[in-house]
């Protein structure tokens, strides 16, 4: 059965996989490749993802809405940079989504998005260790999210009689030496309120600064996490003294980190939010980092 639906595709593309089959072998590096493949998958699933497909070196996911599939391209990114086996073989990914109505069948995706998606993670036009997406997929999402982009101007799409805009989605935690884009394509009404994006899993919330956001095993909590070593009433996010503020009310304690700072323990005790980071309630930070629950700052 075929049916259309408003789906987020996702193309990524290993870069430095044909110099790899070059100099180690088809063996070896159709197993490195493979490694690849299977990271972004498992990636694609923490953020609510589908995988269509795999075609020899490339990945073809689609997501239930723009947000979803921008936040698994950065993780995506961050997932291959920060593995030092892949980092090692030089090995790389590029990345480029658009969000738009495809025809869905089982096992498979087609139509104008999907074509238009794969444009974005094209070698012409995306680079290594970059995601590129269209402009209409990030309108309304980055102010509320902290997600930074710059624009790459207007290309022609084939299929397309007008040339379209195209932004470069900036997941690096160092910024500085890039000029980020602050309007979101001007859709967005400038509003003061701050924001604060949460996200565990397949989940996302959105916080604004009259949000009282608690977690902990307590099936009425706003976050539940049901693990042993996580408190029913854990910890609460709230807007306090110009800030969001992260309380523990744990036995165990919260762990706590912000960019490449050290990890933070709080115990009965209170901090603020900043950045961008990661949260580990109940235990240190653990190797598998789909048990952490990631936040970002941002102004709407």
């Amino acid at each position: 059965m075929t049916e259309r639906r408003a789906l987020t595709i996702l193309f990524a593309d290993v870069s430095g996989s044909t110099r790899l089959f070059e100099t180690h072998g088809d063996e070896v590096a159709r197993r490195l490749v493979g490694s690849v493949l299977t990271a972004l998958a498992e990636v694609t699933a923490r953020h609510g993802g589908r995988v269509v497909k795999t075609i020899g070196d490339e990945i073809m996911c689609t997501f239930p809405g723009p947000l979803y599939g921008l936040l698994a391209a950065t993780d995506m990114q961050r997932r291959i940079k920060n593995d030092s086996t892949f980092a090692a073989d030089n090995l790389a990914i590029r990345i480029g989504l658009h969000h738009g109505d495809a025809l869905v069948e089982e096992h498979d995706v087609f139509g104008d998005a999907v074509n238009t998606a794969a444009r974005m993670a094209d070698k012409n036009l995306a680079r290594r260790d970059q995601i590129v997406a269209t402009a209409s997929t990030v309108q309304g999402i980055t102010h509320t999210t902290g997600l930074r982009v710059r624009s790459l101007g207007q290309i022609r799409v084939l299929g397309k009689q007008a040339p379209i805009e195209v932004v470069d989605v900036l997941w690096q935690e160092d910024l500085a030496h890039v000029t980020t884009v602050q309007r979101v394509m001007q859709a967005v009404a400038a509003s003061d309120r701050s924001r604060l994006l949460v996200r565990f899993k397949s989940q996302v919330f959105e916080l604004d600064e009259g949000t009282s956001f608690s977690i902990g095993r307590d099936p009425t909590s706003s976050l539940v996490v049901e693990t042993e070593w996580v408190s029913r009433n854990h910890a609460l996010i709230e807007w306090k003294r110009g800030y969001f503020m992260l309380a523990d009310r744990s036995t165990n304690g919260t762990w706590l980190k912000i960019g490449d700072d050290e990890e933070l323990l709080l115990h009965r005790d209170e901090t603020h939010l900043r950045r961008s980071g990661t949260i580990s309630f109940g235990q240190a930070h653990p190797l598998d980092s789909s048990d952490l629950t990631y936040f970002q700052c941002g102004d709407a």
